[in-house]
């Protein structure tokens, strides 16, 4: 194998590493926005709503909490997309 031949073997390898979407369990706003295309305004208030399963964690800023979302409920909303809305909304 040449030299060139083993480049291109290895940059093949790293471009497959980078496509690879690495699971998490918890994917915090920012990040959930990131991954469905919306602005975590958006994400927090599908949280709020009920229209996306959610949990509130603390964050780290004292009282305050944030919404996590679970990787199960990351591969529900890009297969079925947003829940019903709740009549209570």
């Amino acid at each position: 194998m040449t030299l060139e031949q083993r480049l291109e073997r290895i940059e093949s390898l790293l471009v497959s590493l980078i496509q690879r979407e690495q699971a998490k369990d918890w994917y915090g706003i920012e990040e959930f926005a990131r991954l469905v295309g919306r602005s975590p305004f958006t994400c927090r208030e599908w949280c709020r709503l009920g229209r996306i399963e959610a949990s509130k964690k603390a964050s780290g800023r004292g009282a305050f909490t944030a919404w996590v979302i679970s990787h199960a409920e990351l591969l529900r909303f890009q297969r079925e997309g947003l829940r019903k809305p709740s009549r209570d909304s």
